[in-house]
């Protein structure tokens, strides 16, 4: 595990202040709505025209930054900016991935078929008029939002879960297989936000992590070089790991990785040796940072009130 000498009782300190805020987080919620969402006034220093997360699955942050079987994912940790002390919020899976788009963890059944009603990330971008795209490995056809199929997982794609999805023909549509990504970026016609989805294999859940570090440099790398990404202003990507191993408890999820990618990311951050103190991150503070980003003023459950991630971007 990656640490900073000298940081250690700052790190106690923070995460200690952490807890009570965070301690409702890691209670499964299983109601299906949440009433009225507060919207509240956000100016991040920093917006951009898109935002991006690619999911990986279930290893501990101890496990992948610094192992030499992922030179690429650690390449960008060292170039970009990592959150040291970024929690998952439950085990197993699916909790997690509501937890990043509404705020709420819902379930912890991986078997969920339900429609989730609750506030969520598609119904406030609509709101304010941003489009998003969930691009999904191994996805039968666009606008599936069927069961498991092959080394497609529903519990990995979350937007597919949602009312505002499902009962709307022309939202299915944003449902998308992967490769409309390389599409995308040709055509110039990325959308706001999307939530990248690899495949059982390359998300490191039945794959490797050589494998998974493999897939990310194939399939990302293109992203990030793109001239709508690669300019002051144009993206972000987050990658992000759901859940720690199941030996790692910690606040509900376990310690993870998280890297954010991008021209407006503070590059190289934190600096080796640094006594920045480390600040406790889970699941809802990524939703809130995503919609920020966007001017996005209305964040579905308890993103409204998680800690800001804007250290991690730069002032530039």
């Amino acid at each position: 595990m990656f640490t900073r000498v000298g940081a250690l009782p700052a790190l106690i300190f923070t995460l200690l202040i952490a807890v009570a805020a965070t301690v409702s987080a890691q209670i499964p919620n299983h109601s299906s709505d949440v009433a009225n969402p507060a919207a509240t006034a956000i100016s991040p220093r920093v917006q951009v025209n898109h935002v991006f997360i690619v999911m990986e699955e279930n290893h501990s942050y101890s496990e992948v930054i610094g192992n030499p079987q992922m030179p690429y994912l650690n390449g960008l940790a060292k170039a970009y900016s990592l959150a040291q002390g970024y929690f998952a919020n439950t085990h197993p899976s699916i909790g997690n991935y509501f937890m990043l788009t509404t705020g709420q963890i819902i379930t912890n059944d991986d078997g969920y078929m339900g429609t989730v009603t609750a506030d969520n990330v598609v119904r406030e971008l609509l709101a304010a008029g941003k489009t998003w795209k969930e691009y999904s490995e191994a996805l039968p056809y666009q606008g599936y939002y069927g069961g498991d199929t092959g080394e497609y997982a529903e519990r990995h794609n979350p937007l597919s879960y949602m009312s505002d999805v499902r009962n709307d023909p022309s939202q299915q549509q944003n449902l998308v297989p992967f490769p409309q990504l390389a599409t995308d970026i040709a055509n110039h016609a990325l959308p706001n936000y999307g939530f990248i989805v690899p495949d059982l294999l390359n998300d490191a859940h039945d794959g490797t992590l050589a494998q998974a570090d493999a897939w990310l440099q194939a399939n990302i790398a293109p992203l990030l070089a793109s001239p709508d990404f690669n300019t002051p202003g144009g993206g972000l990507l987050l990658i992000v790991f759901d859940e720690s191993d199941g030996n790692d408890n910690q606040f509900g999820g376990g310690h993870v990785a998280w890297v954010a990618v991008g021209p407006n990311v503070n590059p190289g951050y934190p600096p080796a040796g640094s006594l920045i103190p480390v600040t406790l991150y889970q699941h809802q503070s990524t939703c809130r940072f995503m919609l920020k980003l966007l001017g996005v003023s209305v964040l579905p459950g308890a993103a409204a009130t998680a800690p800001d991630m804007t250290e991690f971007l730069s002032a530039n």
